[in-house]
């Protein structure tokens, strides 16, 4: 038993070895992804940006980005003192309805 299981490997006196590197995404998780690759967009830094991909699935990139731009939207709205959807329409040159 103690060959099959990882727990009773551990208790046998001999600290067990750290498990095996994941990879690229290592240490990084959804949000800090999200940052640097929207950084990099803005910045036009390529390398980074391929970098960050690494870091996360596309998926949870996705839902990072989108959760950056919701809260700098909110957040520019407030110091704007205009509504979300004006400062988004502002800032992607969309004219008003």
């Amino acid at each position: 038993m103690r060959k099959l299981l990882p727990s009773a490997r551990r208790s046998s006196g001999s600290e067990a070895a750290p498990p095996p590197a994941r990879g690229g995404r290592q240490g990084h998780n959804l949000f800090e992804a999200a940052a640097v690759y929207v950084a990099a967009c803005a910045e036009d830094d390529q390398e980074r940006q391929e970098e960050a991909v690494t870091w996360v699935s596309p998926g949870q990139l996705a839902f990072g980005v989108n959760e950056l731009a919701c809260r700098a939207l909110l957040t520019l709205a407030r110091e704007r003192n205009q509504t979300p959807e004006t400062v988004a329409r502002s800032l992607l040159g969309v004219k008003g309805r």
